[in-house]
């Protein structure tokens, strides 16, 4: 008996074969997952740098002049720290910081008890030794008849003699030893030396002072000076001016006239802390006031074959002054190092790393790169580059400021 092929494979004991139509499409599948997963892995493909606008200039070779200007305070020529003679408690201060003081004008006292006393020790002292030297020159009178008469013998009288010498200058120096306690009593008031102006007080009443000791600065009257401190590197210029009458030129805080003046002094050695030298200026008759704010301008010689810049086409890279050269065959850009001289407003001074003729970007110089390719800017590509966003704005071009552009 013949039993149908279909019932046999399909028995419960032999599982159905699948159809190979079904294989294939489930590894066609796996396949597609595949390639799914290895798309999501991978990076995107970078978009191409953009062609940035540029403003350029060209490099001419020109003339550069300038001033250095400099902070100063009006200070007096002459300015006494005062202080007393004598040690002591200070017992009194008549004056203020600011207040005009006239010569001889009492500005603060000691406590003389003790001075007055030595003062008077001293005296009697004086007193004592001058009735010695009297009963000396008495009994020397004396003698001197004595040996007229043949009494003593002439060695005794010169004993006497030298005596007597010996008595006179005990008594001198017992009253130079009272003038000495009679000045000392006096040095317990401090009078001001000179007229002129209270600039500081050091001292308070019921401070103990040592001998010598600051209590008060003066400012005489008179001669007043712009001091100020300039640099290492320019101190021997300042030098060169000494003595020369108007090199200077001082401006007072919030003026606009100047007034000359001139160097007087160039300190000999730098101050150790800020390393710089300190200058003084002679402000002749300028109506000044003490303490005021100055400002020094000194004008610096012209400067022939020197380049000047707009302050936006210098940047800094790894600690060097740089600015971006252009090459107008390949229009690339690249890094071209420059030693900065000095500033006129709004303009830096090359003094070398750079030819006439070259071509420089003067704008968009942070968002460029080594090598960078980029195009000359035009009102039209303003146009071309400007967009709306979201909100109403716009985007700006990527060059900002403003140079002559370099011949295309």
């Amino acid at each position: 008996m013949n039993v149908p092929t279909a019932a046999v494979e399909s028995g419960p004991h032999r599982p159905a074969r699948r159809p190979l139509e079904a294989r294939q499409g489930m590894a066609f599948a796996s396949l597609l997952a595949a390639a799914a997963v290895l798309a999501a892995c991978s990076k995107p493909t970078p978009a191409p740098e953009p062609v940035r606008a540029v403003r350029t200039m060209t490099v001419a070779s020109g003339v550069a002049a300038g001033t250095h200007e400099y902070a100063a305070e009006v200070r007096a020529r002459t300015e006494s720290r005062l202080g007393f003679r004598v040690g002591g408690k200070m017992v009194s201060r008549q004056v203020e910081v600011g207040q005009r003081v006239k010569a001889g004008q009492v500005i603060a006292q000691l406590d003389a008890g003790d001075l007055r006393l030595g003062q008077e020790a001293a005296a009697a002292a004086a007193e004592a030794a001058a009735t010695q030297y009297e009963l000396a020159a008495a009994e020397f009178k004396r003698f001197q008849q004595l040996r007229a008469q043949g009494f003593i013998s002439a060695l005794e009288l010169e004993r006497r003699e030298a005596s007597l010498r010996a008595t006179r200058a005990q008594a001198e120096q017992a009253r130079a030893q009272a003038e000495v306690q009679r000045n000392q009593a006096g040095y317990a008031t401090l009078a001001a030396t000179a007229a002129g102006v209270i600039t500081g007080v050091e001292a308070e009443p019921g401070t103990v002072l040592a001998t010598g000791s600051p209590v008060m600065r003066l400012a005489h009257d008179g001669p007043r000076d712009a001091v100020f401190a300039v640099p290492e590197d320019n101190v021997s210029a300042v030098r060169a001016l000494l003595g020369r009458q108007g090199a200077l030129q001082v401006r007072a805080w919030g003026a606009s006239a100047q007034v000359p003046a001139t160097v007087r002094e160039v300190a000999a050695a730098a101050d150790p802390a800020t390393r710089t030298f300190q200058v003084k200026a002679d402000l002749g008759a300028a109506q000044v006031q003490l303490g005021q704010t100055l400002t020094v301008s000194i004008a610096l010689p012209l400067r022939q074959g020197v380049t000047k810049l707009p302050l936006a086409a210098v940047m800094q890279q790894q600690g060097q002054t740089a600015v971006w050269l252009l090459d107008p065959g390949s229009m690339t850009v690249k890094v071209q190092p420059v030693v900065v001289a000095g500033a006129e407003g709004n303009e830096v001074v090359i003094a070398s790393g750079l030819n006439p003729g070259q071509v420089i970007v003067t704008a968009g110089v942070h968002v460029l790169t080594q090598g960078q390719k980029v195009k000359y800017y035009s009102a039209t590509d303003a146009g071309a580059s400007t967009a709306p966003v979201a909100g109403g704005g716009a985007l700006q071009p990527t060059s900002v400021g403003s140079a002559t552009p370099a011949p295309r």
